[in-house]
């Protein structure tokens, strides 16, 4: 078994344990491009793990994260990238998508940053701050990704389209987390959004507060829409599996962000989900989309990311 082999194979079985959601919208690319996605998502997840104590995305706990942690993370990967020294699986991973997709550093130095400020217990004052987080942590992965989906380096506005998908993906994430993020001493709301609701850290926790809490979850959600629909202009200038996928993955991270927006104060009395049958029913949805033109979305008024 090549080494390739080994790697493609521990890396499907992390996104497998990992993501359901991305484990089933990964199943439309052409073979290499699935692949490839899988590569790229172990180095992301071990990254995150590393960051946040946790594994495969669960058991984050409330302890202040350890700089060193992060300077190990740095140390592995660019060693990944600039050596063939041995590392650990799942940078072995990232050097392999890298050199095979000539994938631009900036975008993994990007990803690397979003991870200093977790380990920094950073918090934004501001929904400009709040946007370059998720840049850091997600909108550079949609630009890895669409790299990955061979988006040529220098065509900026499809790489701003696959920008804006992880922009919404992560702005779902947060307004599904906005409590179980609170329990373990993290908040990714802008203090100035909190201002408005006259709310703190601590009042997220509180039953008494929970209809303030939806409403910024909302606001949250109410952002991530025209991201989305950017996206799908993006999309539709990839090959017609890519495209199926990322918009099956929109659609699924979609679906969890609008259960938030409308069960309100409700939202985080248990983990918001897509059921098996609901995401074969966003699959169908997206295999429909994918065939027809989207609705021109110019980005006039969205976040830009760095250059």
């Amino acid at each position: 078994m090549s080494e390739r082999t080994t790697l493609v194979a521990a890396a499907r079985d992390t996104i497998a344990r990992g993501s359901q959601s991305f484990a089933a919208a990964s199943r439309l690319f052409a073979p290499k491009t699935r692949e490839r996605a899988w590569l790229l998502y172990a180095w992301c997840r071990a990254a995150d793990d590393m960051t946040d104590g946790q594994e495969l995305g669960h058991g984050a706990t409330a302890d202040v994260p350890d700089p060193g942690t992060h300077g190990q993370l740095d140390a592995l990967t660019w060693a990944a990238l600039d050596s063939d020294a041995p590392v650990p699986l799942p940078f072995a991973a990232l050097r392999q998508v890298a050199r095979e997709t000539a994938m631009p550093r900036r975008y993994i130095a990007d990803h690397l940053a979003g991870f200093a400020l977790d380990a920094a217990d950073w918090r934004p004052a501001s929904e400009d701050d709040l946007m370059r987080y998720c840049y850091y942590v997600a909108g550079s992965v949609g630009c890895m990704m669409a790299i990955v989906m061979g988006v040529a380096p220098d065509d900026d506005d499809t790489l701003d389209r696959a920008c804006d998908l992880g922009l919404a993906f992560q702005l779902a994430n947060i307004a599904r987390d906005v409590v179980p993020d609170a329990k373990v001493g993290r908040c990714y709301l802008p203090a100035q959004w909190l201002a408005t609701e006259g709310l703190s850290e601590e009042n997220l926790i509180d039953l008494h507060h929970r209809p303030a809490v939806a409403r910024l979850a909302a606001r949250l959600v109410d952002s991530a829409r025209p991201y989305r629909a950017s996206a799908r202009v993006g999309a539709a200038r990839l090959p017609f599996r890519s495209r199926l996928a990322v918009l099956a993955a929109d659609g699924i991270y979609g679906a969890i962000g609008e259960k938030v927006w409308a069960l309100g104060e409700a939202a985080w009395d248990e983990r918001v989900r897509v059921s098996s049958a609901g995401k074969l029913a966003l699959l169908g949805q997206s295999a429909l989309r994918g065939l027809t033109k989207p609705k021109p979305a110019p980005r006039t008024g969205l976040w830009i990311r760095p250059r």
